[in-house]
């Protein structure tokens, strides 16, 4: 490939999911592929979030799907084209706080990041037993890194968020500690997103066709040897390796699309929608969103 054919990534460079982008561009694709902190706002030149985002266009972007719901709104050219890793969620909380089910959560402390997939996370699990948000008290911890230490110190009963927080938090509370899963419940799917308009023009859609090949690659090499990818997330998280290898089973890397990602996104637009105050997308108009055609091409690529 030429110089014409170099691509440029922008994704959240500090979560575990973004391991076989990172593989992807140091190993398998046949241009120059730079991958930057940022994510969907980078497809439209729009602001990123503060601290979270590096300047530059974005011919593909990663993101939670969320995110691609909420972006979507104003940028419905927005097209959602890979599901590159899952995140497994779960939720820990403190046994002295009187927690032992789902259920005594209800007028808990829980921490988390409302209006993101850890938040709809919780959203699910409450639900699961019969709760809503309204029964607990959320509260916004930020740096991330301080959502274990605020657990272990009592200010809050509970953390939800994605890995390796998560693990943080669990080593945090040590045998105090006690944990529910997302299985069965919800699992977040991080996606490639590009734009109609990136997809329409020839010499981008092959560039990103073959960098969706170099994930589906990527992520074979990954699932057969995780330790691949641990490097480069430390490099680009700053994560200890200790840490990374005791929180990867919560993750999975699929390079497909996820067979229930327009069922999830139905569902997940109402509870947005409601958040946001605003009336929810049809299921019908949600589905333009997906387009499966770029993961075809890359398959039908030796």
């Amino acid at each position: 490939m030429t110089q014409a054919d170099s691509i440029a990534i922008h994704g959240n460079k500090f979560t575990f999911e973004i391991a076989p982008v990172l593989l992807a561009a140091e190993s398998f694709y046949p241009g120059e592929a730079t991958v930057k902190l940022g994510g969907i706002a980078n497809l439209f030149e729009l602001e990123g979030i503060p601290g979270f985002a590096e300047p530059g266009v974005a011919d593909v972007a990663t993101h939670a799907e969320t995110q691609g719901l909420r972006y979507s709104v104003g940028s419905p050219d927005l097209r959602i084209i890979l599901t590159v890793a899952r995140g497994l969620y779960r939720l820990a909380a403190r046994r002295s706080a009187g927690i032992e089910s789902v259920a005594d959560l209800k007028g808990k402390r829980i921490a988390t990041i409302s209006n993101t997939s850890s938040g709809y996370f919780l959203h699910r699990l409450l639900q699961s037993a019969g709760l809503g948000s309204d029964d607990v008290e959320i509260v916004r911890i930020l740096p991330l890194s301080d959502m274990g230490k605020a657990l272990a110190a009592g200010e809050v009963d509970a953390v939800t968020i994605w890995e390796p927080y998560m693990e943080d938090a669990v080593a945090a509370l040590g045998d105090d500690v006690i944990e529910f899963s997302g299985k069965g419940i919800y699992h977040e799917m991080f996606n490639l997103n590009t734009s109609a308009a990136n997809l329409s023009d020839p010499e981008k859609r092959a560039k990103i066709v073959t960098f969706v090949r170099a994930i589906i690659d990527a992520s074979a090499a990954i699932r057969h040897d995780p330790s691949l990818a641990w490097p480069l997330i430390h490099k680009s998280g700053g994560h200890p390796m200790d840490v990374i290898e005791r929180a990867w089973p919560h993750h999975d890397y699929p390079a497909l699309l996820d067979p229930q990602l327009l069922d999830v996104m139905a569902l997940e637009e109402k509870w947005l929608a409601a958040m946001d105050g605003r009336t929810a997308r049809s299921r019908e108009q949600l589905s333009q969103l997906i387009d499966p055609s770029v993961l075809e091409e890359a398959l039908a690529k030796s």
